[in-house]
């Protein structure tokens, strides 16, 4: 390990850590040969009494799905039968012990996590993952979730990658780039070589160690007397990697033809096996002895049953070394080897690695190999096994169907860019209008995803049209999923149009009603409303067994979504929560992300600031850890709203500039608004009242129908009047009066009741702000709208300290001191409690301008306010009663760094179990 005494320093850093029960993860990235593997192998030679589970990355296997996964929890696989049952299940299926279907890949994620954790109970563990680029991808997604989530497992994970290689992608882990030696440490793996032919050698294999070795190995006698010639060795560093790969193939050639012969089967092979290499070699005449001369050249190693290649490069040189015939000739005797040992999914692999043309039997195999792999959530394996039985297909039919399944699988996988590629070979038209709509959906998955919604929502428009009457089924779906994409670019003409094609469908009766031409139908929309949030109270709660006419993700979205246009913010709220527990229950991860905004939307209504924050700081990492943008653009607006409340103005900028930077040349509406809404609420609250209204005024363009835009109308409408510019205030508050008396809710009663008292002649404003304050309620949820004390209702603490604020400033206008006083005391202690420092420092001033005592109070959460924001939402679940793997499995964390959590909030809370929680949060 010479000159890797910064690498040996970081990564000996992160096993001390393991060692003290802390979790860490490094990836060490670098070109082929730079000492990566080396730096694992001084890893495990450093690990002590840790165990080490080791993974390295075949290219050959890289679409066999989960195989990584597999070999690295053979040695602790019994540990399976301790997981929870429904993570047990997962594991099981995914490596092939069970036929089960496998429904959420965070099921497995968590599998994997727990795995981990348990596997490091006795002590500390080091994983290894060598060549990830060559490891399949749900594996790789499956370690880097995990390894993103340790805490306090004392669990160690190391990823070595190469640099530029095409294969799978390692996201989101801190790395290290592995670099070039030195001169001085370069020289020191070079002996018994004359000064110049020394010096080329350094000079040409730039530090890479694998290239000292290599280069000064293929060297003449002549050459290491001296005698070099200018073309003795590559002229650049460019071609290094082939000059390394040209010295692998000469060894490689040297060896006897069997030789040859069964290293080329072991190079084709993907699982290891030196039993399953001898089988398939036996068929083409080659037998274990033919391996001896490959073990002394030291191009294999060979352990009990297992063989394994020096390096990756001497694999694919024993590969491509070989003539065509003989590389088809392995994979046909594989086959048959992996058919006696009853390995379906391998042998499909071997058999089309074997195919010249099409092969409909092969063809077969693999689609039922993309049925398996889909059904364990490896979608870019499912996505890989369609393609290739695609190009096995001469049905032109059939082909186009089986490529629209690899794009739908490859976008399911977030490879959006290769689910267009792959859109792109299906031949057109599609006879099958079931297969077009399909094919609809894949391309507006991508566009909605990470280009346009409203192009989105043509792309679905237009297949529903076509798809006609014959498949109602498919056409209700595609409609509705397009007035999802519309209402997501914050487009109510295009909701109109597409809602027009199917207004008797209740889920599209709402917006057809609200949207459409002429006057809007608030009481016929209210109407339509009712029987959609009674079918999705009728499932329960996450209902598992809802049956077959039990509303889906999106139509759960969409009621909430209209229940929060309508205003009624407790039910939205209820309809959201419903959603959320539906994804979680029936293993559709996927949608987390969408059905946690809406929850967002609905906690951010009712002035649950705090809670907002959470759900989306969970929503966001999931929707990066899927690769959504859109949504995440949707998020980091959502998390600038209550930021923006609290007056963080740096951490405002940053989220709003990153969601309008992708929202605005996307046409994301509701993103951009939202943004642009967030940015006004800040300027508001800092006092600076016409950058608030051209904040604030932009939002509203951006979406344009009064409804949409109507809870950033009383911000609007307050900046005006603070900017002096009365006439926009006016219209923005009479389009708010408008709708509030048509929805006809307490909260949104109690914003117009406000701005009506801002716009309109002192002679009435005490009047509208005492009817503001009686709508608000106690800021709680409890107020006359509702009739009665329960935490669902309208009210939000937030806007009623706003409006407390407000009457109290016209108050003091008025020199009702004493009067004013009452007020501004209620405002400050509202915006104190909530943590909204600008608000609550003006509400201050006003105070202190009034007479008032001023004294800094504190907020009233108590020691809840000294826990973290992960430590919190722990304390919040165990309060319910939740074990700490029921936490641990809703939080995406382990269940020992749940532990770790409550472990470092009971002293903070001032409590020693578990049993006090209920009662402090409930105090």
């Amino acid at each position: 390990m010479r000159g890797r005494s910064t690498e040996q320093e970081r990564i000996g850093r992160l096993l001390a850590d393991g060692r003290r029960g802390n979790s860490g993860a490094l990836l060490l990235h670098g070109e082929a040969g730079i000492g990566k593997s080396a730096l694992l192998d001084w890893a495990a030679g450093q690990a002590g009494d840790a165990r080490v589970l080791r993974v390295e990355g075949i290219e050959s296997e890289m679409e066999l799905a989960y195989g990584g996964l597999h070999q690295l929890f053979l040695p602790v696989l019994d540990l399976i039968d301790g997981l929870p049952p429904a993570q047990a299940a997962a594991l099981r299926a995914v490596f092939g012990l069970t036929a089960d279907e496998v429904r959420d890949s965070f099921t497995v994620g968590l599998a994997v996590l727990t795995m981990l954790s348990e596997a490091a109970a006795d002590g500390p563990l080091l994983c290894l993952v060598d060549d990830a680029q060559w490891v399949d991808q749900p594996s790789v997604d499956m370690l880097t979730f995990a390894a993103r989530r340790l805490r306090a497992e004392g669990v160690v994970m190391l990823f070595a990658v190469r640099d530029g290689a095409p294969g799978a992608t390692v996201k989101g882990l801190p790395g290290l780039l592995v670099e070039g030696l030195d001169r001085t440490a370069a020289a020191e793996l070079l002996t018994g070589l004359p000064p110049y032919a020394a010096d080329r050698v350094l000079e040409e294999a730039g530090g890479n160690p694998l290239a000292l070795i290599e280069l000064s190995a293929a060297l003449t006698p002549a050459q290491r007397a001296g005698r070099l010639g200018p073309l003795a060795l590559p002229e650049t560093a460019a071609a290094l990697r082939g000059r390394i790969q040209d010295g692998f193939l000469e060894q490689v050639g040297r060896l006897p033809e069997a030789a040859r012969l069964v290293l080329l089967v072991a190079a084709a092979d993907d699982t290891g096996s030196l039993g399953t290499v001898l089988e398939a070699a036996r068929e083409l005449g080659a037998d274990v002895e033919d391996l001896e001369p490959a073990e002394r050249a030291g191009l294999v190693v060979l352990s009990g049953e297992l063989v394994r290649f020096r390096h990756p490069l001497v694999r694919y040189a024993a590969y491509r070394s070989a003539p065509l015939a003989r590389r088809i000739a392995a994979h046909r005797a594989l086959a048959g080897a992996l058919g006696e040992a009853g390995q379906p999914h391998r042998r499909a692999w071997h058999l089309a690695a074997a195919a010249t043309g099409p092969d409909e039997g092969v063809a077969e195999e693999l689609e039922r190999v993309a049925e398996w792999a889909g059904n364990r959530q490896a979608m870019a394996s499912a996505s890989a096994a369609y393609e290739r039985a695609a190009q096995l297909t001469a049905d032109r039919d059939l082909r186009a169907r089986r490529l629209v399944q690899a794009a739908r699988k490859a976008a399911d996988a977030g490879q959006d860019e290769r689910c267009g590629a792959l859109a792109d070979q299906v031949p057109l038209p599609l006879a099958d209008q079931e297969v077009a709509a399909d094919f609809a959906r894949a391309r507006a998955v991508v566009e909605l995803g990470y280009r346009s919604p409203a192009a989105a929502a043509r792309i679905l428009l237009d297949s529903a049209d076509a798809t006609g009457a014959a498949h109602p089924g498919a056409t209700a779906s595609l409609l509705v999923d397009a007035v999802h994409a519309a209402y997501s670019g914050g487009d109510a003409a295009l909701m109109a149009e597409v809602a027009a094609r199917a207004p008797e469908l209740p889920v599209l009766a709402v917006p057809a009603l609200l949207f459409g031409g002429g006057a809007p139908d608030v009481p016929g929309a209210l109407a339509a409303l009712r029987p959609l949030v009674a079918a999705t109270d009728a499932t329960g709660t996450g209902s598992a067994g809802a049956g077959a006419d039990a509303p889906g993700v999106m139509e759960r979205l969409m009621t909430g979504i209209h229940c929060l246009l309508a205003g009624d913010h407790p039910t939205a709220r209820r309809v959201a929560l419903d959603a959320v527990a539906h994804c979680r229950d029936q293993g559709i991860s996927g949608w987390l992300p969408t059905t946690l905004d809406l929850l967002v939307r609905t906690e951010l209504a009712l002035g649950r600031h705090e809670e907002a924050t959470a759900r989306a700081t969970e929503a966001l990492r999931l929707a990066e850890y899927y690769d959504l943008a859109h949504r995440a653009s949707h998020l980091r607006a959502a998390l600038a709203l209550p930021a923006a409340v609290r007056g963080e103005e740096e951490q405002v900028r940053a989220l709003t500039e990153e969601a309008l930077g992708y929202a605005r040349p996307r046409g994301v509406g509701r993103a951009a608004a939202d943004a642009l809404w967030a940015r006004g609420l800040l300027e508001l609250g800092l006092g600076r009242a016409q950058a608030a209204l051209d904040e604030l005024a932009a939002a509203r363009q951006e979406i344009g129908h009064p409804l949409l835009c109507l809870p950033l109308l009383p911000d609007l409408v307050e900046a005006a009047v603070r900017a002096g510019r009365p006439e926009r205030a006016a219209q923005a508050a009479g389009v708010l009066d408008e709708w509030a008396g048509a929805l006809d809710r307490p909260a949104l009663g109690a914003l117009a009741a406000r701005c009506r008292a801002l716009t309109g002649p002192d002679g009435s404003a005490e009047e509208h702000f005492t009817a503001a304050l009686a709508l608000h309620g106690d800021g709680n949820g409890n107020g006359n709208g509702e009739g009665n004390a329960n935490t669902d209702g309208d009210g939000n603490a937030f806007d009623r300290a706003r409006t407390a604020l407000l009457y109290g400033e016209w108050l003091r206008r008025l020199r009702r001191q004493l009067d004013a006083r009452e007020q501004l005391r209620a405002a400050l202690d509202g915006f104190e409690a909530l943590g909204a420092r600008p608000w609550a420092e003006r509400a201050r001033s006003e105070l202190g301008a009034a007479g008032g005592e001023t004294v800094l109070t504190t907020r009233q959460d108590g020691p809840i306010s000294l826990l973290s924001p992960q430590e919190r939402e722990v304390v919040r679940l165990a309060a319910t009663g939740a074990s700490n793997r029921e936490i641990a499995a809703q939080l995406f964390l382990s269940p020992r760094t749940v532990g770790h959590h409550l472990y470092r909030a009971f002293p903070k809370l001032g409590i020693g179990s578990r049993t006090e929680l209920a009662a402090l949060l409930a105090a």
